[in-house]
């Protein structure tokens, strides 16, 4: 008897060492492990809620929620293609200024393009636009961040914690990573992007318009200038050649050449044509002063001498132009990319309607008493989705659908 009691008390010894093993070697498992179990539940969290949001998605209530809104093409106006032959892509000089082959106009546009505040505030907006673009595409992306927590409280008695901690004040501390990422099942984010993209061509194109602007009324006022002073030295020309005509006519009278009546006809044409001459030089000084508030330069400072008309060279047009090309044209591509900006934020509104899910996952160490915080037995993880759907949101939702409907028919 005493060896089976022996024999027994081995068999029980036995078995508790082995139902100890499995919590032994569950403290020891390996840490690729650990890792391949997260990703499972991960994964199996992840499709359980996708069913889930699929099955919300389609009982939600989308009536009267479709865009109102879309592109025009050729045909609804009217329009035939052009033949595939005579669709030839016309290049465009961005500097078409310097093929008139004048350097002091070079140099005014030059300067009117590094000091216009228009052209700035344009540049600005498109750096606007650029950090919207940024903000989107960050959205796409997971995000990680790091938390540290240490904090010194007394743990009521009368609550979740029992004695001793319960009633006992303790230190304790937090330090983990938090990762999260939105699976953008139905488009919201991608819709976001592109909207954002398309504001950043449209504040392009808008800063390209801007430039061409600028640029054309420089060089439209220089060649006004260059008219106005072509017209001064013709102007001086008759006037001299008027004043020498009196003279010799005065010189023909005080000889009894002429008479009083020539005289007087010459006389009465001097008036004429110090008056043309002056008012050509009104509109000279009128046309300088708009140069010099184009160009952002005060007309005290500004002193230019403008070219001789035909030191300026001719530039040859082209004697057919393809239809297209009005639709190259910075002001109404800039219009174009407001459109379908507006069109993906209809998008974005639309998927406002759908759930939202999130995969969230930490890792770190958590422990009352900062002594034992960076302790093995301190250490925490978690992974799982997050799902939030709007169910009832006193009609936010639609009338922000309405307005990006009605922003998008009034073209962006």
């Amino acid at each position: 008897m005493p060896g089976l009691k022996k024999m027994s008390n081995k068999t029980h010894s036995s078995q508790n060492h082995l139902a100890d093993a499995p919590v032994h070697a569950e403290r020891l498992l390996p840490l690729w492990r650990a890792w391949l179990r997260m990703a499972v539940v991960a994964t199996a969290s992840l499709a359980a809620a996708g069913l889930i949001a699929t099955g919300l998605s389609g009982c939600a209530d989308l009536p009267d929620i479709t865009p109102k809104s879309s592109m025009r093409d050729a045909q609804s106006l009217g329009l035939q293609a052009p033949a595939t032959e005579a669709n030839v892509p016309v290049t465009i000089n961005a500097e078409w200024w310097r093929d008139f082959g004048d350097e002091p106009l070079n140099r005014l546009i030059g300067q009117a393009l590094e000091a216009s505040p228009s052209l700035k505030l344009a540049q600005a907006r498109v750096a606007r636009a650029q950090a919207v673009t940024e903000a989107a595409n960050a959205a796409i992306l997971p995000q990680l961040n790091g938390q540290l927590d240490m904090t010194r409280q007394r743990f009521t008695a009368n609550s979740l914690y029992p004695p001793p901690l319960g009633g006992s004040i303790q230190e304790s501390g937090t330090a983990q990573l938090n990762a999260s990422w939105e699976m953008d099942f139905f488009g919201k984010n991608r819709a976001a992007l592109d909207a954002a993209l398309g504001s950043v061509n449209a504040a392009n194109a808008d800063a390209q318009a801007a430039r061409v602007l600028l640029a054309s009324q420089v060089a439209r006022t220089y060649f006004q200038l260059v008219r106005l002073n072509e017209q001064v030295l013709v102007a001086r020309r008759t006037l001299a050649q008027r004043t020498e005509t009196l003279r010799l006519v005065q010189d023909r009278v005080n000889a009894g050449l002429d008479t009083r009546l020539e005289l007087r006809q010459s006389q009465g044409s001097l008036p004429e044509a110090r008056l043309q001459l002056e008012a050509l030089q009104e509109q000279m000084a009128l046309t300088r002063n708009a140069l010099a508030a184009l160009i952002g330069q005060p007309t005290g400072d500004f002193s230019l001498i403008p070219s001789n008309q035909a030191a300026i060279r001719n530039v040859a047009v082209t004697a057919t132009l393809p239809a297209d090309l009005l639709g190259r044209r910075a002001d109404i591509a800039a219009a174009r990319w407001r459109v379908e900006a507006a069109s993906k934020d209809v998008v974005n509104a639309k998927t406002q309607f759908y759930p939202n899910i999130n995969l969230v996952a930490f890792a770190g160490f958590s422990s009352i008493g900062l002594g034992n915080l960076i302790d093995a037995g301190s250490r925490q993880w978690g992974v799982g989705p997050a799902l939030s759907l709007p169910i009832f949101d006193a009609g936010r939702l639609r009338a922000n659908l309405a307005r990006k409907n009605r922003r998008a028919r009034c073209g962006g």
